[in-house]
Protein backbone atom coordinates (compact mmCIF):
# COMPACT_ATOMS: atom_id res chain seq x y z
CA UNK A 1 0.00 0.00 0.00
CA UNK A 2 1.09 3.45 -0.64
CA UNK A 3 0.11 6.62 1.14
CA UNK A 4 1.27 10.00 -1.27
CA UNK A 5 1.37 13.36 -0.32
CA UNK A 6 1.27 15.86 -2.72
CA UNK A 7 2.51 19.63 -1.88
CA UNK A 8 4.52 22.79 -3.66
CA UNK A 9 1.76 24.14 -5.26
CA UNK A 10 0.87 27.59 -4.95
CA UNK A 11 -0.06 31.03 -7.17
CA UNK A 12 2.65 31.45 -9.47
CA UNK A 13 2.39 34.42 -12.66
CA UNK A 14 2.63 33.19 -16.09
CA UNK A 15 5.72 32.30 -16.69
CA UNK A 16 7.35 31.35 -13.72
CA UNK A 17 8.07 27.70 -12.48
CA UNK A 18 6.97 25.76 -9.70
CA UNK A 19 8.44 22.11 -8.63
CA UNK A 20 5.64 19.98 -7.21
CA UNK A 21 6.82 16.92 -4.63
CA UNK A 22 5.10 13.65 -3.82
CA UNK A 23 6.08 11.29 -0.71
CA UNK A 24 4.86 8.05 -0.45
CA UNK A 25 4.98 5.89 2.50
CA UNK A 26 5.58 2.31 2.73
CA UNK A 27 8.56 0.68 1.69
CA UNK A 28 7.97 -0.74 -1.58
CA UNK A 29 8.09 2.79 -3.46
CA UNK A 30 10.53 1.79 -6.13
CA UNK A 31 7.88 -0.61 -7.53
CA UNK A 32 5.70 2.19 -8.45
CA UNK A 33 5.15 3.87 -11.65
CA UNK A 34 3.94 7.54 -10.44
CA UNK A 35 1.73 9.54 -12.22
CA UNK A 36 0.92 13.20 -12.49
CA UNK A 37 -3.11 13.58 -12.91
CA UNK A 38 -4.38 17.58 -12.99
CA UNK A 39 -8.25 18.75 -13.03
CA UNK A 40 -9.19 22.22 -13.44
CA UNK A 41 -12.72 23.28 -12.47
CA UNK A 42 -15.52 22.07 -14.60
CA UNK A 43 -13.14 19.60 -16.88
CA UNK A 44 -12.17 15.85 -15.90
CA UNK A 45 -8.96 15.14 -14.73
CA UNK A 46 -6.26 14.32 -16.99
CA UNK A 47 -2.99 13.10 -17.92
CA UNK A 48 0.35 15.34 -17.11
CA UNK A 49 3.05 12.89 -16.83
CA UNK A 50 4.22 9.73 -15.51
CA UNK A 51 7.64 8.33 -14.32
CA UNK A 52 8.11 4.31 -14.34
CA UNK A 53 9.07 2.66 -11.36
CA UNK A 54 12.75 2.13 -12.56
CA UNK A 55 12.98 5.82 -13.89
CA UNK A 56 14.11 4.66 -16.89
CA UNK A 57 11.11 5.84 -19.10
CA UNK A 58 9.15 9.24 -19.17
CA UNK A 59 5.97 10.15 -20.22
CA UNK A 60 4.31 13.22 -21.01
CA UNK A 61 0.91 15.29 -22.14
CA UNK A 62 1.91 17.19 -25.31
CA UNK A 63 0.11 20.17 -23.18
CA UNK A 64 2.86 19.80 -20.93
CA UNK A 65 6.12 18.17 -22.98
CA UNK A 66 9.35 20.53 -23.00
CA UNK A 67 8.03 22.66 -20.01
CA UNK A 68 7.36 20.02 -17.53
CA UNK A 69 9.79 17.44 -16.45
CA UNK A 70 9.35 14.54 -13.63
CA UNK A 71 11.64 13.30 -11.80
CA UNK A 72 12.29 10.53 -8.77
CA UNK A 73 14.22 9.55 -5.98
CA UNK A 74 13.52 6.47 -4.88
CA UNK A 75 15.50 6.82 -1.96
CA UNK A 76 13.59 9.57 -0.83
CA UNK A 77 10.03 7.57 -1.21
CA UNK A 78 9.50 11.03 -3.90
CA UNK A 79 8.56 12.16 -6.96
CA UNK A 80 9.30 15.83 -8.37
CA UNK A 81 7.36 17.52 -10.82
CA UNK A 82 9.34 20.51 -12.36
CA UNK A 83 6.86 22.79 -13.81
CA UNK A 84 8.68 25.71 -15.96
CA UNK A 85 6.99 28.43 -18.33
CA UNK A 86 3.96 27.85 -16.58
CA UNK A 87 1.10 29.39 -18.70
CA UNK A 88 -2.75 30.63 -16.49
CA UNK A 89 -4.06 27.09 -18.60
CA UNK A 90 -1.80 24.77 -16.31
CA UNK A 91 -3.82 26.39 -13.27
CA UNK A 92 -5.37 23.06 -11.53
CA UNK A 93 -5.43 20.67 -8.41
CA UNK A 94 -2.50 18.11 -9.40
CA UNK A 95 -2.47 14.78 -8.32
CA UNK A 96 0.06 12.41 -8.02
CA UNK A 97 -1.09 8.35 -8.43
CA UNK A 98 1.39 5.07 -7.82
CA UNK A 99 0.19 2.25 -10.32
CA UNK A 100 2.12 -0.78 -9.03
CA UNK A 101 4.34 -2.46 -11.81
CA UNK A 102 2.75 0.08 -14.38
CA UNK A 103 3.97 1.15 -17.69
CA UNK A 104 2.86 4.82 -17.63
CA UNK A 105 -0.35 5.12 -18.30
CA UNK A 106 -2.48 8.04 -19.41
CA UNK A 107 -5.53 6.61 -17.73
CA UNK A 108 -6.82 7.14 -14.36
CA UNK A 109 -8.01 3.90 -13.56
CA UNK A 110 -5.18 2.23 -13.90
CA UNK A 111 -3.47 3.92 -11.11
CA UNK A 112 -4.31 1.76 -7.40
CA UNK A 113 -3.11 4.77 -5.22
CA UNK A 114 -3.45 8.68 -5.16
CA UNK A 115 -2.58 11.70 -2.90
CA UNK A 116 -4.52 14.50 -1.96
CA UNK A 117 -3.76 16.86 -4.21
CA UNK A 118 -2.44 20.36 -4.46
CA UNK A 119 -3.85 23.58 -6.27
CA UNK A 120 -1.41 25.03 -8.93
CA UNK A 121 -2.89 28.97 -9.81
CA UNK A 122 -1.31 30.40 -12.78
CA UNK A 123 -2.03 34.47 -13.02
CA UNK A 124 -1.82 35.81 -16.12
Amino acid sequence: QADLVASGGGLVQAGGSLRLSCAASGRTFSSYTMGWFRQAPGKEREFVGAITWSGGSTYYADSVKGRFTISRDNAKNTVYLQMNSLKAEDTAVYYCAADLWGSGSYYPYEYEYWGQGTQVTVSS
